[in-house]
Parts: structure tokens; C-alpha cells; sequence
């Protein structure tokens, strides 16, 4: 009977997901096994810079601009804020969540991003281009 009884107890401890209560009556899920480690997603992201084509692993909550410097990536960046607009790129396919960034809607909409304020929300390609480009895109839109 003991034997049952421990066997239940290690059960119930590693179960997938523990539901707890928080003050606010959020529903708050959790791992409760060491061996189980939460993962966020990862996307990969093709990179398009001085004539070559890198593939990297973004996760989630990290952006196209820091992996691409960790992974050696020499991509122009300055203030990795999304204020500076030294590090413009242009979505070619997927999709990024951008907004942390400074660029207005219009701009986002016509396929432009900052690598500093890009999350990857999908398998997505990008295109690193002249900061000259981008800004012509926005002064052009603010006039309107």
C-alpha cells in the first residue's frame, strides 16, 4: 500500500500542468517537473544582408536584431530601441510583431521593419536595406 501510495504521489508531482488560483482569478499554469523546462516558440528567420542569406533560430520573445548579432551578423544597428531607424529591413514573407517600435502604421503596412523592435511571430524572410529607404518612406508618409 505504501509502495501505491508513493507511486501516486510522484505521479500527481509531475503532472503536466498544476492549476493554481491567483488573487486577481487568473488561471496561472505551470510545470512542476525539473525535467520539464517551459520552451517559447522559435521561428526561423532568413536573414538577406550584403549579398548573402543566413537562416537563424528566433525565439519568440527575443528580436531579429539581437539573434542576428549573436549568431555574427554584422547588420547596421545603433540605439536597438526601434527610435534611431539604423537597423531597416523589409519583411519579405511572415509575420512580426513590431510594436515597440517608432515606425507608423502606414510604413509597417507597406512591409517595413526595424530589426531592433521585430519579434518573429512566424517562419518570416527579411531583407536588410539602406537606412536612406526607410526614410524616405516615412518622411514621404508624414507629408500626407
Amino acid at each position: 500500500m505504501a509502495a501505491a501510495s508513493v507511486l501516486q504521489l510522484a505521479t500527481s508531482v509531475c503532472s503536466p500542468r498544476v492549476k493554481l488560483r491567483v488573487p486577481t482569478g487568473h488561471r496561472l499554469w505551470l510545470r512542476r517537473c525539473p525535467q520539464e523546462r517551459l520552451r517559447a516558440a522559435a521561428y526561423k528567420v532568413t536573414i538577406e544582408h550584403a549579398g548573402e542569406s543566413r537562416v537563424v533560430e528566433v525565439e519568440e520573445h527575443e528580436t531579429i536584431l539581437e539573434r542576428a548579432l549573436d549568431e555574427g551578423i554584422d547588420v547596421p544597428h545603433d540605439c536597438k530601441l526601434g527610435v534611431c531607424m539604423t537597423c531597416p529591413a523589409r519583411l519579405v514573407a511572415g509575420q512580426v510583431d513590431q510594436s515597440d517600435g517608432m515606425l507608423s502604421d502606414d510604413v509597417v503596412a507597406q512591409g517595413y521593419a526595424l530589426l531592433c523592435a521585430s519579434y518573429p511571430r512566424s517562419d518570416c524572410t527579411i531583407r536588410v536595406i539602406p537606412e536612406d529607404e526607410l526614410l524616405q518612406v516615412q518622411l514621404a508618409t508624414a507629408d500626407d
